[in-house]
């Protein structure tokens, strides 16, 4: 069997782009339908050795944001004790050959197992009933034992394309199981999730670094002089540009084609909780503009009070000058 090995982590191109290609292959048998709004530009295919087993490599990166790494090989039997270890060597080394170590450390990155059958008999089904157990462990890279119901959970959201084509999908891993080896259009969808899912991951991650700025600019340091019209001009500006990241990863997914690829990719966006992600995020972009509108209506009054304490002095200053002069016209002072 082969297996697909997916990797996707932030990565925005240099210089003068190469023009962006068409989504190919997400609806079967129509390869030229291009039902999402993504940029997509190829980087480059190669085939590389690791662990004695020939890896085919392809990346694409994603609206010149994501890179996204499609790594297949194919092992003997992946369910095996013996085999888990090479596998886990063989991913260990895909990611440490492609992300950049800032994300591994940071853990800001997707990596997606997918499990690639031809021939599962008597029926797609039977097969995973028979097999439960190990796929359960393949999809969540666990040796630990489920139970029947954490097997069942994992085993539970099955798309059928055919009765001899399904996928099952779960947040860590998948199956798709397809005689004639069409996982094209499968893929492209699952690649998509991850892309989805780490697009809402960055977003909160932005978020979460403005809110740090704003705590420390405006509250943990009592020292720093008062925040200026730049400084608040600069948050509201970063917080437009997380607001339409934010837009624009929510309108990527213009139409998904027919009505497979449409139930398909409705299961990928439960498992994923792209959804709950989506509210997550709204919600935080909803609190961080009411906090910088606090903030402008905070420095607004403060501005305010400042002009109105400037012209109490003004006047002040105005009428010491006017008794001066009323005290030395009366003769009251004497000027040397």
């Amino acid at each position: 069997m082969e297996i697909c090995y997916l990797l996707a982590f932030p990565d925005s191109g240099e210089g003068v782009a190469p023009p962006p290609e068409q989504f190919k292959g997400l609806i079967k048998d129509a390869p030229y339908f291009q039902p999402v709004d993504i940029d997509l530009v190829t980087l480059g295919d190669e085939t590389i050795v690791i662990e004695g087993f020939a890896v085919s490599v392809m990346r694409h990166r994603y609206d010149d944001r994501v890179q996204m790494v499609e790594c297949r090989f194919d092992l003997p039997d992946p369910f095996a004790g013996s085999v888990f270890q090479v596998r886990t060597k063989i991913q260990s080394a895909l990611q440490s050959r492609y992300i950049p170590e800032a994300h591994r450390r940071s853990g800001l990155f997707e990596e997606y197992s997918i499990l690639l059958v031809q021939d599962a008999k008597p029926t797609p089904d039977k097969w995973i009933d028979k097999n439960a157990l190990a796929i359960a462990n393949f999809i969540r890279s666990q040796r630990e034992v489920f139970d029947k119901e954490e097997v069942n959970e994992i085993l539970g959201s099955r798309t059928r394309y055919s009765a001899e084509e399904l996928t099952l999908i779960d947040w860590e891993g998948a199956v798709i199981i397809a005689p004639k080896a069409d996982y094209r259009s499968d893929i492209a969808l699952l690649k998509i999730g991850n892309y989805q899912l780490l697009r809402y991951r960055m977003l909160d991650q932005s978020i979460e670094e403005m809110l740090d700025k704003i705590s420390e600019a405006f509250f943990q340091n009592r020292r720093r002089p008062r925040p200026t019209r730049g400084l608040i001009r600069q948050i509201a500006e970063h917080r437009l540009e997380v607001m339409l990241d934010f837009e624009r990863a929510e309108q990527s997914l213009l139409l998904i084609g027919d009505w497979y690829t449409a139930k398909l990719y409705e299961s990928i966006q439960n498992e994923f909780y792209l959804k709950d992600w989506k509210e997550s995020v709204r919600s935080k972009l909803d609190n961080l503009e009411n906090i910088v509108e606090t903030i402008k209506d905070n420095f607004t009054m403060s501005w305010e009070n400042l002009m109105d304490k400037l012209q109490l002095l003004g006047w002040v200053l105005l009428l010491v000058g006017y008794l001066y002069l009323y005290l030395l016209d009366a003769g009251w002072i004497n000027l040397p």
